[in-house]
């Protein structure tokens, strides 16, 4: 009797066993999103000066239009020197395909050049009514992201390897050969990017050059500030949430990163509540 209860015992034990080591490891969709790193100061490109002079030679141009370049060319040559897509094209292409910053997915999803998910992409996602109903776009927590997304997307695909054979600032030819390349559907767009560089000069910033001693000496004097600020000025251990306030915001007022406030707080994203106690340390 006491044989048969021990056998028993023994072969639940054993399924109990197989049954933990069978047991299915499920990962959140929330664990798998990949977090942006906070975007450093881009270099001037004396963007301002620029636009200043783009209004005096056509004062009727897009006032939507200026401001978007005032905002993302220097952004724009920065990629430019990095993956070697000029300048022009970038702009013109997030002028157009953003509907100068003012669409629904630029302005909430700061996605400016209408990438969709893909099979590959880990990162937010959002749905809007496309070529189809209800497809998938990629979301991020800065624009500067989407620009660097978009020049990944370009550089290291091999349908679009051709237009890198192209001279920097044959901005004709890149244009066409985007349409070629099948990046957009509409046979008009060559002609529409063409239209937006020639307009507001986009073709200027192609003949920027990179100046690698003024970025470094940026990037160092942020870096002194911060310091300096952590030695002067002490950090709280909670922060408030006001009305207006955003992760990004918080973060650099403190001289944290978001990722840090994120994991501190046990946040999946960036979205924060009114009279939420942030902790800080």
């Amino acid at each position: 009797m006491h044989i048969r209860i021990v056998l028993f015992l023994s072969c639940i034990f054993l399924l109990q066993s197989c049954w933990l080591q069978k047991k299915p490891v499920t990962t959140s969709k929330k664990d798998a999103v990949t977090l942006e790193p906070i975007p450093l100061e881009t270099p001037s490109v004396n963007e301002k000066k620029f636009i200043k002079n783009l209004k005096k030679s056509n004062p009727n141009l897009n006032k939507y239009t200026l401001a978007y370049i005032e905002r993302f060319a220097a952004i724009a040559v920065k990629e430019m020197h990095q993956y070697k897509i000029p300048a022009s094209i970038t702009l013109a292409q997030g002028i157009l395909e953003s509907g100068r910053g003012r669409s629904e997915l630029a302005l909430k999803s700061n996605n400016h050049f209408g990438i969709k998910c893909h099979t590959a992409w880990q990162g937010e996602k959002v749905y809007h009514d496309d070529d189809e109903k209800g497809e998938c776009f990629r979301k991020y927590n800065f624009p500067e992201t989407s620009y660097k997304d978009h020049s990944l997307f370009l550089s290291e695909r091999k349908r679009y390897a051709f237009l890198f054979d192209y001279d920097l600032k044959d901005y004709k030819k890149w244009a066409y050969g985007l349409r070629k390349a099948g990046y957009a559907t509409d046979k008009k767009y060559p002609i529409k990017l063409l239209n937006l560089i020639k307009t507001y000069r986009l073709y200027e910033f192609d003949a920027i050059k990179e100046n690698g001693n003024r970025k470094k000496t940026k990037q160092n004097k942020r870096r002194k500030k911060v310091k300096q600020a952590k030695r002067i000025y002490k950090i709280p251990k909670t922060h408030k949430v006001k009305k207006g306030d955003t992760l990004y915001a918080i973060s650099r007022k403190y001289g944290l990163t978001i990722i840090f406030l994120q994991q501190l707080n046990n946040l999946s994203g960036t979205t924060l509540i009114v009279d939420q106690q942030l902790l800080l340390q």
